[in-house]
């Protein structure tokens, strides 16, 4: 049976490895999650079915319901989710894994006589619950944030010394708990506690900006998480599983310090710098000029090449099929048009990626910040839709600005600037965008969808 087994994983593995290349284009990315759901499963029917205990009909019973219900309420959330409540989404499963892992060390600890049991099985069981525990908590506070239930900056004073002074307290019970000294349950809900406690703390002060960071950190701890059970149960599926997330999410999390100018130590930390609103609101920054749908589309039919710069407010105004058709529209034309894409751009990373492949958007259209950099000085029109921090100058020029040093889209050397947006409100970050200000900027207020759908019908009629 454990032969038959080890080929189930052995599959299952191979389907992890080439669902997670094939995600890595739009044009695959339907058929990987397919093939790596695929693996899941199979392994997931091997590890019920193959094994050499005595398990209960019962427990079969509780199993397959279970499965049953997690496979329905999965099934209903993915069809009905819209784009712009994604980010949501994957944080809370983010959540679920690290509650999971949490809970899976808990049984075990229960199960375990902490003075005869090896320090190393200790170890392990204490570091899933911790790492599970700070996952959970942290997650469902960037959930939160995302849906606007909390607060998007809390300020709690001197948090990096309460932070620092949180985890060495966890790290010196647990270290406490596999010397073997105690094995009191209470010590170890005490150590779920500050383990919950501080991923609260962790995530409670970050502000907006720097959300998409938080998440693909959380979602590597998810996988460290899963691994961590695999090694404690010596499921090989669950470790490769754990650290295929875990590897891939570090890799990520590195790309998207990068993309906000932090440094992983200081992530670690928590050291983020916390946006407080509005900053240079005092100092004139000039005035708005705005525009209107029908003056913006002269300026983009006569063009040769537009650059359209994609943010949250595209995935609010569910405006990625409209943009398509104006791109077509453009395109056909004898216009190029380019996307812009910023690696921090929406509320997740990718969002903006999945948001226009879901509207069948050519990828080789969507080009990254360090490429589509140098071309905006060639373009004739860039046209931002629902983008705010990534495109904004302060990033360059105001040393006192929270997202100073952040690279950013060079959308202020263009020839001619149009910023759709619903209003003056600043962006995630909390800041003033120097942007609008622009002499080269022209402001089109009104929802995104319904303005692009207006600037479709102007260049059909010229």
């Amino acid at each position: 049976m454990s032969v038959i087994l080890s080929i189930i994983y052995l599959i299952a593995t191979v389907t992890f490895i080439v669902g997670l290349k094939k995600l890595g284009h739009p044009d695959t990315a339907k058929s990987g999650n397919l093939i790596a759901a695929t693996g899941m499963g199979l392994a997931i029917i091997g590890t019920i079915f193959i094994h050499d205990l005595q398990v209960p009909t019962i427990i079969y019973v509780l199993i397959g319901i279970a499965i049953v219900i997690g496979s329905i309420i999965g099934w209903l959330i993915a069809i009905k989710v819209e784009m712009t409540k994604m980010p949501e989404l994957v944080s809370l499963f983010n959540g679920f894994g690290g509650a999971s892992a949490a809970l899976i060390g808990i049984v075990e600890f229960g199960n375990s006589d902490i003075k005869t049991t090896s320090a190393t099985i200790v170890a392990t069981i204490l570091s899933a619950i911790v790492i599970g525990a700070i996952t959970f908590s942290g997650s469902l506070i960037a959930w939160g944030k995302l849906n606007g239930s909390v607060k998007s900056v809390v300020k709690i004073p001197q948090y990096n010394i309460i932070n620092n002074l949180v985890i060495i307290a966890i790290i010196a019970a647990s270290t406490y708990l596999v010397a073997g000294s105690i094995d009191n349950p209470i010590f170890l809900y005490a150590i779920l506690t500050a383990g919950l406690l501080y991923g609260i703390l962790f995530v409670l002060p970050i502000g907006g900006a720097d959300m998409p960071v938080v998440i693909s950190l959380l979602n590597s701890l998810t996988g460290i998480a899963a691994a961590i059970t695999g090694v404690l149960y010596g499921n090989m599926v669950m470790l490769v599983g754990g650290i295929l997330v875990g590897s891939a999410g570090i890799i990520l999390t590195v790309a998207m310090c990068k993309a906000m100018n932090r440094t992983l130590f200081s992530v670690i930390f928590g050291s983020f710098t916390a946006s407080e609103g509005p900053e240079g609101t005092n100092k004139a920054l000039g005035s708005i000029k705005s525009t209107t749908s029908s003056d913006a589309a002269i300026m983009m039919n006569y063009a040769t090449n537009v650059i359209i710069v994609p943010g949250y407010g595209l995935a609010v105004a569910q405006a990625q099929h409209v943009i398509h058709e104006l791109e077509e529209l453009l395109v056909s034309k004898g216009v190029n048009v380019k996307y812009a894409i910023h690696p921090v751009a929406g509320r997740m990373p990718g969002h903006m990626n999945v948001l226009l492949a879901e509207s069948n958007v050519d990828y080789d259209l969507l080009a990254e910040m360090e490429d589509i950099n140098p071309q905006f000085n060639n373009a004739d029109v860039v046209l931002v839709v629902g983008a705010n921090d990534v495109v904004n100058p302060a990033a360059h020029n105001d040393p006192s600005s929270p997202i100073y040093g952040m690279p950013i889209l060079d959308v202020e050397n263009a020839k001619h600037i149009v910023v759709n947006k619903r209003s003056m409100k600043a962006g995630y970050a909390g800041i003033e965008n120097e942007l609008f200000y622009n002499d080269k900027t022209s402001m089109l207020f009104g929802d995104a969808k319904k303005m692009i759908t207006e600037l479709v019908a102007e260049i059909k009629n010229m």
